[in-house]
């Protein structure tokens, strides 16, 4: 399968893969949001999903931390709502 080379996609790919990764660990979400230690709940498959996104993209797309800004717009901002000391 050939990398992707396109800042566009490779932001579709990180928002697909935090979106995963929030549709299948919800719970965990909420309780990493609500003890203000969310990515020590999440780290696993925050890592996980790091490691795939950096086997689908070019290098240099993967140093420029799309991964991560849709980590926190989607597992975080998304749960705002959700009390916490974090907000």
């Amino acid at each position: 399968m050939a990398l992707i080379e396109t800042e566009e996609a490779a932001r579709r790919l990180s928002r697909a893969i935090a979106s995963d990764l929030s549709l299948y660990n919800e719970d965990k979400i909420v309780e990493g949001v609500k003890g203000d230690n969310l990515f020590t709940v999440l780290e696993g498959e925050i890592e996980e999903g790091r490691a795939l996104f950096r086997s689908r993209v070019a290098p240099e797309l993967f140093e420029k931390n799309f991964y991560d800004r849709a980590i926190i717009d989607i597992l975080v901002r998304s749960k705002g709502h959700v009390e916490s000391v974090m907000w």
